[in-house]
Parts: C-alpha cells; sequence; structure tokens
C-alpha cells in the first residue's frame, strides 16, 4: 500500500465555506492576471491546483481569504489591516515573556479582537495550527502541518508500513537527510501531521496528504466532539467535512517524483545543528551523546498521541525495573509542553501527562517557547540537546555554541531518562546498542513527466523607475541550507521596534557575525542551494535590504523566502551554474563563512545576464539568469507589495 504526500511550490489552500466567494477590489477586476509564470495549459490537475481553483478562477491577488492567521506578531501588522473581520488571532510564541512591553503588544491585540469581533487565542490557550479549524492565509511557516488533513507538486510516495517503533517524525527527519538540498500512509492523523508541518524544513511551500477515508473519519470524529461542546461550528461541521474529498487527475504531471518505501525505515535521529543531517538511531547510539536538556514541545510533536509515546517508554522502563525510581539523572532537565489547553486535558485524564512529571519533566505553558528560543529552558553554552521540535539550527534555542538534534517523542523520553541520545529499547534494557540496527534506506527519484517546451523567454524590456542593471562587488555565502535563522535570530523577531540600523548590525548572526562588518551597500551576494529555508519571517528579507543588499543570487532558494523577498522589494534570482563556479574556486578547507571575491558583478536584470569582472576589467565569467519580468517590476519599483496594493486601489480601476 502506497500514499502520496504532495509537495507543492506554491499553493493555496481551500476556504472553510465553500458558499464564500472571492471578493475583489474593482482595481484587480483587469484581464491583466498578477503572476510570475504563466498558467500551465497541459494535463490534468494536481491536488493543489484542484484546491486552489475552489478558491477562484483563477490564483491572483483577487483571492479573498476566509482567514488570516497571525499571531504575536500581530501588532506590526494591525495597521495594514483592510478588513477587520478576517484576522484569527492565536497568541503562542513569546508567551513567557512577562515583560511590560511584551504584556503591553499582547493588550493591544486583545483590545483590537474584542472591538471587531475576532476569534481570540489568549497566551496559555495553545500553538495556532492546533487550536485552529480552518485557515487560509497563515503568518507562521508552520502553517503548512494543514497538509496532514487536506487543508492545502512533484508527487512523495510512501510505500509499504511503518514498522514498529518507527513514526511519521522519523519519516520526515530522513526526507529531509535522504533529500538534502532542495528536492523536493495508512497512518494515524497525527503521524500526517507531523510529516506536514516540516515540509518547511525541506524546502517546501506546502506539504498535502490527498484525503481518503482515514482523514474523512477523523474529521467526522472531530466535527461531533466540536458538536457537543460548543454545537454547530462555522469551518468543521456535517456539510465542510461532506465538502473534502478530492483527488489529482490521472494524467496530472508533476516536476519529480519522489518515493520512500517506510519498510525499510529505522529510528532516525538528525543533527547536530541542523535538519538535512539525518542519521539511524542506532548508528548515533553507538557514539554515546550525553545530553544536558531533553524537550517535547512545539506545533510538530506535542499532541495527545505523542505524550502518550513518551509517557509509554516511562512506563515499559519503569516496568523492567521494578521497585526503582525512573527520572531524568541529575544535570538533565526534561522540558514537556501540550499543544494546547485541549491536548493538556486529555494527557491529564489519561495520566499520560503526570507520568512524565513523575519522571522529572517540567512544564510549560501550551505553546512555542524554546523552539523558538523565547522563555525558560534555553540551551547554554556547550550544552547538548535532543528535542522533539522541528528545526535545530545553530542558535535556534539558545546559544550559538550548544548543539541540538531533533528526534521523535518517544526516542526523546529515552534520552532524558538515560542521560544521553538512545533509543526506547536501550533505556528499557539498560544497555547500549539495543535499537535495531538500520538496514538500506529504499528511495529514490523518478524520471519527470516530459512537459511541452517552453517557449524561450525574451527581454520584456524594463518599466519605468526599473534599474535594468546592478553592479556591486560579489560576496559568497558557500553554505547550503542558509536558513532564516541564520540570517535574522529569532530572538529578535517579535521585537517590534527593531530599527533598520539595528537590522543592519545583526543580520546573519547566527551563520557568520563577521558578515555585518563585510557588507557593503549594492553588494550582490550570491548563496549554496535552499537559501532562506526555514521561519517564514520577512525580517530575513528586510535585514539583507537595510544592510543595502538588493540582489541575492542562488542555486536555489525557498518559496515562502522567495515571495517574501520580492514582497519587500528584494530580488532573489536561482543560478546553480554560477554557484558551481565559485564554489570550485574558493570553497576548500579553511575557506571564510563570507568569501569578499574581489570580483565585481554586473547584473542585467531585464536581458537575465551577470557578467564577473576582476580587479583588472577584465571579464572572467558570463553566465545567463533569469529575466525579471514586468509583474515583479512593479514591485520592486513600487517598493513592495505593500504599496503596490495601496498604489493600485487608490488607482481605481
Amino acid at each position: 500500500m502506497s500514499f502520496r504526500l504532495l509537495v507543492a511550490a506554491a499553493a493555496a489552500r481551500r476556504m472553510g465555506d465553500s458558499a464564500i466567494k472571492p471578493q475583489r477590489h474593482a482595481a484587480f477586476t483587469s484581464q491583466r492576471s498578477f503572476s510570475f509564470t504563466a498558467p500551465r495549459r497541459h494535463g490534468g490537475q494536481t491536488l493543489v491546483e484542484k484546491i486552489a481553483q475552489r478558491c477562484a478562477a483563477a490564483i491572483s491577488l483577487g483571492i479573498r481569504p476566509r482567514h488570516i492567521m497571525t499571531h504575536d506578531n500581530t501588532g506590526a501588522v494591525i495597521p495594514k489591516l483592510a478588513d477587520a473581520r478576517q484576522p484569527v488571532f492565536a497568541l503562542d510564541h513569546d508567551i513567557q515573556n512577562k515583560g511590560e512591553k511584551n504584556l503591553a503588544k499582547y493588550s493591544g491585540i486583545e483590545k483590537f479582537a474584542k472591538q471587531h469581533g475576532n476569534r481570540f487565542y489568549p497566551a496559555g490557550r495553545g500553538i495556532a495550527h492546533q487550536v485552529l479549524g480552518t485557515m487560509v492565509v497563515g503568518s507562521d511557516s508552520h502553517s503548512n502541518m494543514y497538509g496532514g488533513i487536506g487543508c492545502l507538486g512533484s508527487p512523495v510516495e510512501l510505500r509499504g508500513q511503518l514498522p514498529p517503533g518507527v513514526v511519521g517524525k522519523d519519516v520526515i527527519v530522513a526526507l529531509c537527510g535522504l533529500f538534502g538540498k532542495d528536492e523536493v500512509l495508512n497512518h494515524a492523523v497525527e503521524d500526517r501531521l507531523a510529516i506536514a508541518n516540516m515540509t518547511t524544513e525541506w524546502g517546501a511551500l506546502a506539504g498535502v496528504f490527498a484525503v481518503d477515508e482515514i482523514t474523512l473519519q477523523w474529521y467526522e470524529q472531530r466535527a461531533a466532539w466540536i458538536k457537543k461542546q460548543i454545537g454547530d461550528h462555522p469551518n468543521v461541521n456535517d456539510k465542510t467535512v461532506g465538502e473534502l474529498r478530492a483527488s489529482a487527475d490521472a494524467d496530472a504531471s508533476y516536476a519529480k517524483h519522489l518515493w520512500l518505501d517506510l519498510s525499510s525505515l529505522t529510528p532516525h535521529v538528525s543533527g547536530p545543528d541542523s535538519v538535512k543531517v539525518a542519521s539511524p538511531l542506532s548508528a548515533l547510539e553507538k557514539d554515546n551523546i550525553k545530553i544536558n536538556k531533553a524537550y517535547i514541545v512545539s506545533c510538530v510533536n506535542s499532541r495527545a498521541k505523542d505524550l502518550k509515546e513518551a509517557a509509554d517508554v516511562v512506563r515499559a522502563i519503569q516496568q523492567a525495573n521494578p521497585g526503582k525510581q525512573v527520572r531524568a539523572p541529575e544535570g538533565v532537565a526534561w522540558y514537556v509542553a501540550a499543544a494546547s489547553t485541549q491536548v493538556l486535558a486529555d494527557a491529564q485524564a489519561s495520566g499520560d501527562w503526570q507520568v512524565l512529571v513523575d519522571a522529572g519533566a517540567r512544564t510549560l505553558p501550551p505553546g512555542c517557547g524554546p523552539c523558538i528560543g523565547l522563555g525558560v529552558g534555553l540551551l547554554e553554552d556547550g550544552e547538548v540537546g535532543i528535542s522533539a521540535t522541528n528545526r535545530n539550527y545553530k542558535g535556534r534555542m539558545g546559544s550559538k555554541k550548544a548543539h541540538t538534534y531533533l528526534a521523535s517523542p518517544a526516542v526523546v523520553a529515552a534520552s532524558a531518562i538515560a542521560g544521553r541520545i538512545c533509543s526506547p529499547q536501550s533505556a528499557i534494557c539498560g544497555a547500549p546498542g539495543s535499537s535495531p540496527s538500520p538496514g538500506q534506506v529504499s528511495f529514490g527519484i523518478e524520471a519527470a513527466v516530459k512537459k511541452p517546451a517552453a517557449a524561450a523567454a525574451k527581454s520584456s524590456g524594463a518599466i519605468a523607475g526599473f534599474p535594468t542593471r546592478l553592479v556591486g562587488r560579489l560576496v559568497f555565502l558557500p553554505a547550503d541550507n542558509l536558513n532564516t535563522d541564520g540570517i535574522y535570530p529569532g530572538k529578535y523577531t517579535y521585537q517590534d521596534d527593531i530599527t533598520r540600523e539595528q537590522m543592519k548590525a545583526i543580520v546573519m548572526e547566527n551563520y557568520d557575525p563577521e558578515f555585518a562588518r563585510l557588507i557593503q551597500a549594492d553588494d550582490v551576494v550570491v548563496a549554496g542551494a535552499n537559501f532562506g529555508t526555514g521561519s517564514s519571517r520577512e525580517q530575513a528579507a528586510t535585514a539583507l535590504l537595510a544592510a543595502g543588499v538588493r540582489l541575492v543570487v542562488c542555486e536555489s532558494a525557498s518559496e515562502t523566502f522567495k515571495r517574501n523577498a520580492v514582497n519587500n522589494g528584494l530580488l532573489v534570482l536561482e543560478c546553480p551554474p554560477l554557484v558551481q563556479w565559485l564554489r570550485s574556486k574558493y570553497q576548500a578547507d579553511g575557506c571564510p563563512l563570507t568569501v569578499v571575491s574581489g570580483l565585481e558583478a554586473h547584473v542585467e536584470l531585464t536581458a537575465g545576464q551577470m557578467q564577473l569582472v576582476d580587479a583588472h576589467g577584465a571579464q572572467v565569467l558570463q553566465v545567463d539568469m533569469p529575466k525579471i519580468g514586468k509583474a515583479a517590476q512593479e514591485i520592486i519599483v513600487a517598493g513592495g507589495l505593500e504599496n503596490w496594493v495601496r498604489n493600485r486601489m487608490a488607482a481605481g480601476p
């Protein structure tokens, strides 16, 4: 048996009520669509395309989402809202911060929500992805976990069955490691949610499981439970559940077809300090890696099923050691937080929560907390942590001099009790090396379906005010998977009053503290594969702009980052041949994280070409690049999408 996870580069999620029609300002009803790429005119539709089509006849700026979700960053966006009824507010990130400034921000958000009748989830209620029933637009990069229940593409086929002890977290950790750049289940819905959640770390914009009987049964049970508690819910009810059935056409075309045989998988751990480095647990266990902190928190793995799996490990250790108190040893701090107050109530009712507390787990309120480096329990210099969260980037959960590994809740619980990274089997037996030996993981990429060749793009010329040519020093960042935590650390993300001058001083702080000193206005930054992966924070783009960077060229880029960048007036172009040439010239042992190349880049934006010139004025390389079309030019000239929208609405039809 096999199941498909659709990994989408661009998509829109369906609205909860199909009776709601897209509403457009008159300025957006012209024939000219707002699009960066031409619509595909051949073959059938993928599931993601069908979901998007339910929202509107075409994907354009005219789609009016039923809801927009925003969390602790709401204070900065409230003045920009055109329709005060659309937002759903969920305070979930910096909830342990009791400082006067943060509490004032929370109070202002709540006041606005009450004034306009918005749904509002206060601090401590839970993580937004857990408490909301339907959503179309979310400001958090893990909103894609809704793909686990069909709410949104190259397909990822998950063949076979998961062996005992292997869960959804192992699947996505292994996928991130096996397809480590940007190649982008008859299982419990919770496993699907974990996999869909972490497709962000894989570089995808969305990860969608096709709706099947398991999904429908889950929705039906959820709708019945909600109806019993509060009556009919506007988004999750018998009518909306009945509208969920959809599947891809047999002749739908995809860029690639990735597959993984689940039966060949064993528990995996990613790290240290990179989601893209994945190792079989049994291999890592041999290294006897001592830990200082353990975490079962965050939106990916803090549901009732996850807490039960962790508690069951503790119960099994107790059963194997009658009369012995089973607790995390001295020197190991273990933190747990439920995904929502409802999950907490369920875990308390089942006894799982108390089992974890009795084993030494320290409880945190439902929310993000340590996962984003906020609140108590952060990693300090030299410490090692193992976490059931979704990101382990350097500096993400505390000190840049700490190391973090990611694993399933069961493995985290076993490691917390043992004081080292180990499997549940080893913790139960009390002897290292008891976890299943890894075999050869069976996976692959099958040939893409051939598409009709597109006509060669022509130089479209430049609109008034658009710079057709950029000239600047070439600054090379040789790393792959340079994430947004590296570009703009999470500890600054929820500080609304940081100035552009301050942003300039901290840009790339978690990647290379020297970058801010080395970078100059108009430098052209060139980076490796999957640039801008991770959090959707737009400050990763605006901090580069604050430093004077107007163009980033990379081997490939996160779709979310590309969208955030152009929406704020920063150009991001992909040019693998340029990156390969720079690697051959500069990347070697001892290569600095930031290479000021000594070359000058001459970029023809509308012609799609770059020339590199050395200090003597001689051309050393010429490469073709993507051309900047007029739609993107308009946004750049306007100074970002927000200004573009305001200008067009002011101009009228």
